[in-house]
């Protein structure tokens, strides 16, 4: 399947930057390079890409703080590559907004599908149940409440719906609007990275009904239909890592939450409703 849109690349090591180069375009991204951090910032900043890849041992300010940087005024897609061992550099790389890793050496068709899978990541409450490991399609009821993306808390209807209009999702005083793709606390925004956003959205699709951990790592990787497939540690891993970034970006708390709960050894659901709301 082909890719469109724009990429960056951020890699120091000549060959490796141009195969990666080579793939990505061959796979019908328009492809913009760069060999070092500071200038990585730069080409992502002049052109506002889609994807980037970023190589976190970079001669003058590593991945780590490219990613910062980058974070601070794009919400594009990153995929560290990384010949590091150590998972704390993974993990690092994941909590201040980079969303996969892909571990050198790697195969060029490894690359392309994760890059692939991201800019054509479902949206939506298709994920797995995961109380049993098994999946489902089945779209369930939200405990979300449906309003108007536009709408202050006090415009909607006794239900949360205003009829005739694109509904977003709210909670407890959250507020998410799918069409646009913001967040809100109260009339505060939130700014979450594209994965953060997309795993609270499958979260207050689902309701109270338990996304777990292995199936919402499946679902980034477009496989939530393989039941059976292999999700790593460190995937699995990835995904607690968005989630206390998730988290923390909101003021919530994992022991007293409002909008995101942990189900102990099996994954995640939103919170019950306040009393107060």
């Amino acid at each position: 399947m082909g890719a469109s849109g724009v990429a960056v690349v951020i890699e120091d090591d000549d060959d490796i930057r141009e195969v990666v180069h080579a793939v990505l375009e061959a796979s019908g991204l328009e492809v913009y390079a760069a060999g070092n951090g500071i200038d990585g910032v730069d080409a992502v900043r002049r052109h506002n890409p889609d994807v980037i890849t970023l190589d976190l041992g970079l001669p003058d300010i590593d991945g780590i703080e490219v990613t910062r940087r980058v974070r601070e005024f794009s919400d594009a897609y990153i995929v560290m590559l990384t010949a590091r061992a150590r998972e704390v550099d993974t993990l690092q790389g994941l909590a201040v907004g980079a969303d996969d890793f892909v571990t050198k050496p790697f195969r060029p068709r490894e690359l392309l599908a994760r890059v692939e899978t991201l800019l054509r990541r479902p949206r939506g409450s298709k994920l797995e149940s995961g109380t049993s490991g098994r999946s489902t399609t089945a779209e369930l009821a939200p405990t979300a409440a449906l309003v108007a993306p536009a709408a202050l808390p006090e415009s909607a209807g006794e239900n949360g719906h205003q009829a005739g209009e694109s509904a977003g999702l709210e909670h407890n005083g959250l507020y998410l609007d799918v069409a646009t793709r913001t967040t809100r606390v109260g009339n505060a925004e939130v700014q979450l990275t594209r994965t953060e956003f997309d795993l609270l959205q499958a979260i207050m699709e689902a309701g109270r009904v338990v996304r777990s951990t292995t199936g919402l790592a499946r679902w980034l990787h477009a496989r939530e239909y393989e039941t059976g497939g292999y999700v790593s540690e460190s995937e699995e891993r990835a995904i607690q890592v968005h989630i206390a970034n998730l988290r923390r970006k909101l003021g919530d708390s994992a022991q007293s939450p409002r909008w995101v709960e942990t189900v102990r050894g099996i994954g995640y659901r939103l919170a019950a409703k306040s009393s107060e709301n």
